[in-house]
């Protein structure tokens, strides 16, 4: 004698999944909807692009406390302050370097700080070194504060 497995009827396979069509719609018609942040999406539509002026690149620079600062980007994450120093050395006295270090890798997270005493030395870094490589990647050079 062999037992013989029943599975059901696709009739009844059918009625289940129609029912369960049935819930989710209901589920969907009285969901409540979302508010908060990414929910208004159609906030952000109504604003005409081509009103808002582009920046001007004619700043003004902000002197720090301290000195002249300058933001240095790209910088390669194997570069040493010793680099930073021969390239920025040629145009006045450097006051500070900062080399700012990512904790995970102990590598440079790509940007520097190069602090000068005076507004001629680090105009002439920015107009000769911007755009210039170090360690064979090329590095953009702007200040660091700059007046609103």
């Amino acid at each position: 004698m062999a037992d013989v497995l029943d599975l059901g009827s696709a009739e009844k396979e059918f009625e289940v999944s129609a029912e369960k069509d049935k819930v989710v719609t209901k589920l969907k018609k009285t969901a409540k909807k979302r508010t908060g942040r990414g929910f208004h999406a159609a906030a952000f539509d109504n604003t005409d692009v081509s009103s808002l002026k582009p920046r001007a690149s004619s700043h003004k620079p902000q002197r720090s406390i301290e000195g002249w600062i300058l933001f240095v980007t790209g910088v390669h994450e194997e570069c040493q302050e010793s680099d930073i120093k021969d390239k920025f050395g040629d145009h006045g006295k450097i006051r500070n370097v900062h080399l700012n270090l990512d904790r995970r890798t102990g590598y440079l997270k790509g940007y520097a700080l190069v602090e000068f005493e005076t507004y001629k030395e680090a105009h002439s870094a920015i107009s000769s070194i911007n755009g210039s490589q170090i360690l064979g990647q090329i590095i953009h050079v702007d200040w660091c504060f700059v007046k609103a």
